[in-house]
């Protein structure tokens, strides 16, 4: 027998014990805490637009340029941070992605001018939070799982909003109490705190505890290290930017950022403070939000493990489309039932656009769809820096949002229809008919 039959052969896990949960759940479930702790961060920059403007007079365009920034390093990151997992191995990169993220939040305490808040929050709140973005999902479930992968990364794009869920009242009361300051620290710690269980709990791959991906029927070594991190994640973009698919993922889910991240999670509460709604009410709406979220994002994984991917897009981008058209509407001073059908309806559908956007990634990309989804997650936060920047400029302009909320609705319409236009192939393939 030669030496790498016999190196084979004690890599060979023993077959698991029946009735055992399987490792992959506590890995998912550590995945869900960490997202959870980094979501702190995302919960902050609509609740600093006003308490900003009104100690250092800066406009809200330049606040939204800040948050334009983190949001599209946020983007940019994503597919080089998936990179980087393959070579370093994801508990490092996790590790130190949150790191930085406290180490921006908490900069920001000590600045006085603008170009500080683009440094802090935008630059390096922007990079350490991307390397934290949906690539990080995937790449866990991608690995350590075969089966239930729409399920999973339902689950673990809900952390996020279940974050948003347990931040946005506790930040908006510390703003409201003291000022916006203990809530940047507040965001520090919190990502502070969750780098021990990355690091002590977070596996980088099946194989490093001897067993199977969940579903799987063979053992799958552990790959060797991949060097050169950013040429590959350059290189798969250069393959991946040839085919028809993923400009139309591409273009469905910046439209995807710009109605979410970018419209409503930077502007929904100065907008409706501008109603006269008071911010802490507001705050929590935006919480409640988060409350369906997961139960959408996690409903949209089970879905997408069932039906056609891209008639699932078409659906939530029309259904989005067609809230926010009528947002204008229901602002106002009190909370009646209307607004909180909206808060509810939109709840469903705020990322239940991911399970099924990344399934279309591993359907045509195969090993390289973590990387090629992190690119498209890019066109995501392109989009939501593109739209927190002009919800900016557009309430400077007009002294109102409702601009943004209907020109919103129109791009969503133009999603759904060009998720239809994504063709699924007899043998699999995904093509552009």
């Amino acid at each position: 027998m030669t030496q790498t039959t016999d190196a084979a052969a004690v890599r060979q896990p023993p077959k698991p014990t029946r009735g055992r949960v399987h490792r992959a759940w506590f890995v998912a479930a550590v995945t869900f805490v960490t997202i959870i702790g980094a979501a702190a961060f995302r919960s902050v920059p609509g609740l600093l637009i006003d308490p900003l403007h009104d100690e250092f007079d800066w406009s809200r365009g330049t606040i939204g340029a800040a948050v334009s920034v983190n949001l599209a390093l946020y983007g940019l990151t994503a597919p080089f941070a998936a990179a980087l997992m393959d070579r370093f191995g994801i508990r490092r990169v996790v590790a130190v992605a949150l790191t930085v993220i406290a180490a921006g939040s908490w900069l920001t305490v000590w600045m006085t001018a603008a170009w500080q808040l683009m440094l802090c929050w935008g630059l390096l709140v922007g990079l350490g939070s991307g390397s934290m973005a949906l690539a990080f999902a995937a790449t866990v479930t991608n690995r350590w799982f075969t089966e239930r992968r729409g399920l999973v990364s339902g689950i673990l794009t809900a952390a996020s909003a279940s974050g948003q869920l347990i931040f946005l009242p506790l930040l908006s009361w510390i703003i409201d109490r003291y000022d916006w300051r203990p809530a940047a620290v507040t965001v520090a710690l919190a990502a502070l705190a969750v780098v021990p269980f990355v690091w002590l709990l977070l596996h980088d791959h099946p194989a490093d505890v001897g067993q199977k991906p969940y579903g799987a029927t063979a053992f799958v070594p552990k790959p060797p290290p991949v060097p050169g991190a950013a040429r590959r994640a350059v290189t798969v973009l250069l393959s991946a930017v040839r085919t028809g698919p993923f400009w139309l993922l591409a273009g469905t889910f910046a439209i995807c950022g710009a109605s979410t991240n970018g419209l409503i999670q930077t502007h929904f509460i100065p907008a409706a403070h501008d109603a006269h709604m008071p911010v802490q009410a507001a705050a929590s709406l935006l919480a409640v939000i988060g409350v369906f979220d997961v139960v959408g994002t996690i409903a949209s994984g089970w879905f997408t493990d069932r039906f056609e991917p891209r008639r699932l897009l078409a659906v939530y981008y029309a259904l989005r489309g067609v809230s926010l058209v009528f947002l204008p509407l229901l602002l106002g001073p009190t909370v009646h039932p209307p607004m909180i059908f909206f808060i509810v309806f939109y709840g469903l559908d705020w990322v239940a656009t991911v399970p099924p956007t990344l399934a279309l990634c591993r359907e045509q990309y195969g090993e390289d769809s973590a990387i090629v989804f992190g690119w498209v997650l890019a066109s995501h936060q392109i989009g939501a820096a593109a739209v927190a920047f002009l919800g900016g400029v557009a309430r400077d302009t007009f002294g109102t949002y409702d601009v943004m909320w209907y020109a919103s609705g129109a791009l969503c319409a133009a999603a759904a229809l060009m998720a239809l236009v994504i063709r699924r192939r007899a043998d699999g393939a995904v093509a552009v008919g």
